[in-house]
């Protein structure tokens, strides 16, 4: 199958239009999240003393949450881990 300069060309074009929205797109992205970032960083410094405590007593209890759901699901891997020896072991053994 023999490809034209011109069929080449339109590919290369392509690409580069593909390749420059999606750098455009990522840079787009990553500027709207470091304005964010900025905006938030600017209101915690703003914060009175009773307001960021009470931000970081909210950030605290998030936390202790997600620390018990992790250590739940741990607890819950370790069960079934030992079960599944047992059940292992219970089927190498000789009747």
């Amino acid at each position: 199958m023999a490809t034209t300069r011109q069929t080449v060309r339109r590919w290369i074009l392509t690409g580069s239009v593909a390749a420059v929205t999606v750098a455009g797109t990522l840079y787009g992205a990553t500027l709207k999240e470091d304005v964010e970032v900025h905006k938030q960083r600017k209101r915690i410094q703003q914060a009175s003393p009773a307001e960021r405590i009470e931000q970081l007593e909210f950030a605290r209890r998030d936390l202790v949450a997600k620390k018990m759901d992790m250590e739940l699901k741990i607890a819950r891997f370790h069960e079934r881990r030992k079960a599944r020896e047992q059940r292992e072991q219970s089927e190498a053994q000789p009747k």
